[in-house]
């Protein structure tokens, strides 16, 4: 099965851009559709983007307005996550969601597959 770890949070300012990361090992992302998720404490999953396992096929939540953008590099088996503009409300823990040769969707349970997630707190 596919193991994901994701990096690349931290702290950051407002208005500041961040790029997480989510690594595979065990198997080939490429394989896999991946979608972001992230989680407020006391909040429920959000879906933030998500990418076919050709990489054909990408797609932002409306709420990001623009802000997101998702890519894979299959020869580092990994998945990005871009993130312009950050605002307070961007502040949660970032998960990526991987799902073997999906469409990609905005459902958290259509991934089988899950990272333990990397914080991101954005202060103002």
């Amino acid at each position: 099965q596919v193991e994901l770890v994701e990096s690349g949070g931290g702290l950051v300012q407002a208005g500041d851009s961040l790029r997480l990361s989510c690594a595979a090992s065990g198997r080939t992302l490429s394989d896999y559709a991946v979608a972001w998720f992230r989680q407020a404490p006391r909040g429920e999953p959000e879906f933030v983007s998500a990418i076919t396992w050709t990489g054909g096929t990408r797609f932002n939540a409306p709420s990001m307005n623009g802000r997101a953008s998702i890519s894979r590099d299959d020869a580092k088996n990994t998945v990005y996550l871009q993130i312009a503009s950050l605002e307070p409300e961007d502040t949660a823990t970032y998960r990526c969601g991987a799902d073997y040769r999906g469409s990609a969707s905005s459902r958290a349970s259509s991934y089988e597959y899950w990272g333990q997630g990397t914080q991101v707190t954005v202060s103002s």
